[in-house]
């Protein structure tokens, strides 16, 4: 007796696992459609090579993924609780919140660049929050529809692999099955071994686009979104690949402005110095203007002048000048400045006008800066020092002193770059680039990470935190403030939405 029961169990528990191995494979097909969206959110690959570990990774890693799924949960379930009807339906149940689960981070990796996580929970539930609050009937209507639909086909599939587990096991298709979607899982990790290996940015992309995959590297990242130049194979003596920004990756942004008329704008000052003195900085303490606490330029002088003239990381000749000039209302804008600026900027001298909202003053170090203040009482005042201050790195602190009302109302605590002067300007003067600016509009402040690429150095920006990738593709976080090396693993969200500001990702 006791062995008839015990047979009888054995025979239910092996009749169930027979059952969900047959589920999990139909489940793994309805997987793949939505694995497969991941793919269209990124470029797809330009080689026979790059589709070939599409494919196999792909099918391997959504196998994996839905296999896993069955161990985890139905598998063990199984085994302690072999009722069938029970079994059967909690198994349709979880597999209906793994498939939601599924297609929430892969609305989430096309929206954001990234997977749903403990490092971007933060952004993940900004993204949820806009949902909810702009249409959160539609919201909820589309969750329920989805879940219902999903819950429907689960209980559809549950109740055919139970009836035909005779049939599906005499097809002869489980093997070939097992065989091919094994093969994939081990051939994508062999590819990616060898591609990891030789450096293959064809492959080596493609980390991270599953859910779940290999952990992206910034180099990974870096050839995500096309900033390697894959012409260049050479590697020096220290390892470091010579050239590894591609020759577009820092093409000059196009600027297409668009003015309204502004009525009874205050004129607006902006001083600038090659260096400002500690006594210089007292004075303009002593004057009621306030300092930007962190504000960041270049350390080479060409290199900040580009990010403040151009609002731009591309190289420009300094004897031409910016495009947005030509675009401005006649009068909006005036320079001034002395001999020494004028050598390095010909086209200087072209605008003047006592009139104008937007005046410049190029000084030299030695001016008295207490006077050049007062002339401008009527007005807003910006101070700034040319290029930043580092001894470690290409980007440092550089001194930004204001006086502007609406400035100080934003208790800006996040990092600043000359890259965010210009559009700051402009936009109080009315004018808006349609394009977009690499910086960022100071009145109006925004959650994105901020991005700067100087010597082959990419510097990104969030609230203190300052992630710095060499050319190598190695990184290092540091705080911004104090320039102390904080022992931090690669924060992908950060980096990538630092990517997003590129030319090449606004289009």
């Amino acid at each position: 007796m006791v062995l008839e029961q015990n047979l009888s169990l054995v025979n239910k528990i092996d009749r169930l696992l027979r059952w969900g191995h047959w589920f999990t494979f139909f489940n793994i097909l309805l997987a793949l459609v939505v694995t497969g969206s991941y793919f269209l959110a990124d470029p797809l690959p330009q080689s026979v090579l790059g589709w070939a570990y599409l494919l196999v990774t792909w099918l391997g890693h959504t196998a994996f993924l839905c296999f896993l799924f069955f161990i985890i949960t139905i598998f063990p379930i199984s085994l302690i609780f072999p009722y069938q009807r029970h079994v059967r339906g909690l198994a349709a149940v979880l597999a209906t919140c793994g498939f939601v689960a599924l297609i929430f981070d892969a609305y989430v990796y096309h929206s954001l660049g990234y997977h749903a996580g403990s490092a971007s929970y933060e952004q993940t539930l900004d993204l949820l929050r806009q949902q909810v609050v702009t249409n959160l009937r539609n919201f909820v209507l589309i969750t329920a529809a989805v879940g219902a639909l999903l819950l429907s086909v689960q209980l559809v599939l549950s109740n055919f692999c139970w009836k035909k587990i005779a049939r599906l096991s005499h097809s002869g298709s489980g093997k070939p099955a097992l065989v091919i979607l094994l093969g994939c899982f081990v051939l994508s990790h062999l590819l990616h071994i060898w591609g990891d290996a030789s450096q293959n940015d064809t492959i080596t992309r493609q980390d991270n686009i599953l859910p779940l995959s290999y952990p992206a590297t910034a180099r990974t990242m870096l050839a995500r979104y096309n900033l390697l130049d894959n012409s260049t194979t050479a590697i020096t003596a220290s390892g470091l690949q010579q050239n590894w920004l591609a020759p577009d990756a820092l093409r000059q942004k196009p600027v297409q402005l668009s003015c309204a008329a502004v009525a009874n704008a205050a004129p607006l000052h902006v001083l600038l110095l090659p260096k400002l003195t500690s006594v210089q900085q007292q004075q303009l303490k002593q004057l009621g203007l306030r300092r930007m606490e962190t504000h960041f330029a270049p350390v080479a002088a060409d290199q900040a002048l580009n990010n403040l003239l151009y609002a731009d990381m591309a190289p420009n000749k300094p004897a031409e000048q910016p495009a947005w000039l030509s675009q401005l209302p006649e009068a909006y804008v005036a320079f001034e400045a002395t001999a020494s600026w004028q050598q390095q900027l010909p086209w200087l001298s072209t605008y003047s006008n006592d009139k104008a909202l937007l005046h410049w003053h190029f000084l030299d170090k030695d001016t008295d800066l207490t006077t050049r203040v007062q002339q401008a009482a009527e007005g807003t005042v910006l101070v700034l020092e040319l290029s930043g201050h580092s001894d470690k790195f290409a980007l440092g602190p550089a001194a930004f002193w204001y006086r502007w009302p609406q400035l100080q109302q934003q208790r800006i605590s996040d990092v600043t770059q000359h890259l965010d002067i210009l559009p700051t300007l402009l936009a109080e003067l009315g004018c808006f680039n349609q394009q977009n600016w690499t910086g960022d509009n100071l009145l109006q402040p925004q959650s994105q990470t901020k991005l700067n690429i100087v010597n082959n150095q990419l510097y990104s920006f969030r609230k203190d935190k300052m992630l710095l990738v060499e050319e190598d593709g190695s990184f290092s976080v540091w705080s911004a403030g104090t320039a102390v090396r904080l022992e931090q693993r690669l924060d992908l969200p950060m980096l990538t939405d630092a990517l997003k500001r590129l030319p090449s990702q606004q289009q």
